[in-house]
Parts: C-alpha cells; structure tokens; sequence
C-alpha cells in the first residue's frame, strides 16, 4: 500500500510539474507575440467548438483543468511504468515522452475538435514545449524515483564510436554556427543564416524577401544542423576507429572531407541556390573547413594508437 501511495503521489506531482512547464512555455511565447493566454484561449474554443478566441474566465479554466489533468493521469502512467525496469536515463525517456505527448496533442486535437491544433499554434513551439514538459516530468521522476538512474555518458561509455561521434559532431556543429554568427553579425544581421536556411528547410523560402529570421526558423534548423553534424561524427569516429587496426585508412579521413564538403555545396545549390551569393561560397567552405579540423583534431587527440602508428610508419609498410 506503501508503495502504491508513493508511486501515485510521484505520478501526480510529476504531472503537474510537466503541465506547469509546458503551460508557462506557451505563456512566454503569447507573451513575446504581445498576445498573454492566447494559447489557453486558442485551445479552449476549440474544444468547446467556438469560432475565434474566448478570452473569458471560464473558457480559460476549464482547458487548463483538462490540461492539468491530462498530464496527471501521464503522470500517473510513467510512475507506474517506471516500476517495472531497474534503470532509467531521464533526459532520453523525457524526449521520447515529449515526442509521444506531440502526436498525441496533433491526432488527439485533429479526431476531437476537427482543428490541427499543431499547424494553427506552429509545430517548432509545440514540439519544443511538449519536449521540455516530457523531460520535465520524467526527471522529477528520476529524482523521486527508486530506479537506478542512467546517465548520458555511462551509456555512450560501452561504445567508443558513438561517444567520439557524438562530441565531434556537436564540436563541429559549434565551430561552425560561431563562425556563422560571427560573419552575421559583422554584416549587421544576427542569426540570418540559420533563420535562412530555416526558412528553407521548413517555410520553403525560395528567394531573400521571403526569409523569416524567427525563433521557429533558427531553432529549428538548429536541431536540424546538430543532427547533422552528429551523423557526420559518427562516420568520422568510426573512420578513426578503423584506422586504429588499419593506419593507411586516414587517408579515407580527407575523402571524407573532400566528400563532405562537396556534398554540402551541392545540398545548398539545390535548396537555398539564393543564398550561395549572400553568403559567398568561401564563407561557407571556411565553415567546414574549420569544422573538419576541429572533429580531426578532437579524434586525432583521443587515438594515440593511431598517432603513434603514423609516426612510426605513415604507409603501414612491411619490410
């Protein structure tokens, strides 16, 4: 009984802390729009079948009750699930949670009220907001919780490649977003790039006049250029472990990033084709190439096997 009584109080709490979250990230972003409650007014009326917004009292209390206490009986459902394994890494189930919370709000809005409640509100600030409110709830679980937890890093340590791989491409992907910034904003436009190739990726911007340098637009290529650049990490690590075994093998290192740049020249001449002039292509091959050296440098760093292979004998000749 105990058990139970702990368990469901966690869930409970949790929950509210999860619908806070997400409810006070919406009350920032209506807050910057210079509209307070917009959201909680949006979502009201589409659940009561209202046309426009209902600014009153009453509509607004009775979503944020809904919303409350949907995210309880989450809460309550994660609390008991988390009863059933040993371990837990907080921030991955939190993110997993978040993008299943997305769906939930996109199908559940669309079958219940007939309103894409997603399109109409943006999906960058829907899914971000239900990806912090996820994580939220899931890492005061974590903290109230009897399981043992999982960190990033104690997973990412039982493989080599993945962990070089991550922290080379988020090493890459910085020096060049700061390299970006810093020519930005020397032409007097802070974040334009990202806002562009933002505009393009999910706006299809097709020309400079129809660039939007929004927080939806940055952010959301960001997470698009992480990933990126953590794809590129994981070849490049997985490269560097080869060449452990095989020296000769870093050679493949600069077709790689012959590779690589070429392809990203070509991604860009066929998506954002307008963009090549604004930004010169040096600006975006220097880019690269700062982010080439410092993944090469960071792997070169963390193999000394492979330096020291080289330094004996660069070609792996065999006499």
């Amino acid at each position: 009984m105990t058990r139970f009584t702990g368990v469901a109080s966690r869930g409970i709490v949790a929950g509210v802390v999860g619908a806070t979250v997400l409810a006070l990230f919406f009350l920032v972003i209506d807050g910057t729009q210079g509209q307070p409650l917009r959201t909680p007014a949006f979502l009201a009326s589409a659940l009561l079948g209202n046309d426009g917004f209902e600014m009153g009292f009453g509509p607004i209390a009775l979503y944020t009750l809904i919303h409350y206490g949907a995210f309880i009986t989450v809460g309550l459902a994660v609390s008991w699930a988390l009863t059933l394994v040993e371990t837990a890494s907080p921030v991955l189930l939190g993110l997993v949670l978040g993008f299943a919370l997305f769906d939930l709000v996109f199908y559940g809005s669309v079958i219940m009220t007939g309103v894409n409640v997603v399109e109409a509100l943006g999906w960058p600030e829907v899914l971000a907001g239900n990806l912090a409110a996820g994580v939220s709830l899931m890492g005061f679980l974590h903290l109230t919780g009897a399981t043992r937890p999982v960190t990033w890093w104690e997973a990412l340590a039982a493989n080599r490649v993945v962990r070089e791989g991550v922290v080379a491409g988020l090493l890459g992907a910085a020096v060049v977003a700061g390299w970006f910034l810093l020519f930005d904003v020397a032409r007097g436009r802070p974040l334009f790039t990202p806002g562009a190739l933002g505009s393009t990726l999910f706006l299809g911007a097709s020309s400079l006049d129809e660039v939007t340098v929004s927080a939806a637009t940055v952010l959301g290529y960001t997470v698009f250029h992480l990933g990126a650049f953590i794809l590129t990490g994981f070849l490049a690590a997985g490269i560097a472990a080869a060449a452990d075994e095989q020296p000769p093998l870093v050679l493949a290192a600069v077709l790689f990033f012959a590779a690589f740049e070429a392809f990203f020249m070509g991604a860009m001449a066929m998506v954002a084709e307008f963009l090549l002039g604004t930004l010169a292509w040096w600006t975006i091959a220097i880019g690269n190439l700062l982010a080439a050296a410092s993944m090469g440098w960071y792997l070169w760093m963390h193999h000394p096997r492979l330096r020291e292979a080289l330094r004996e004998d660069p070609l792996d000749r065999t006499d």
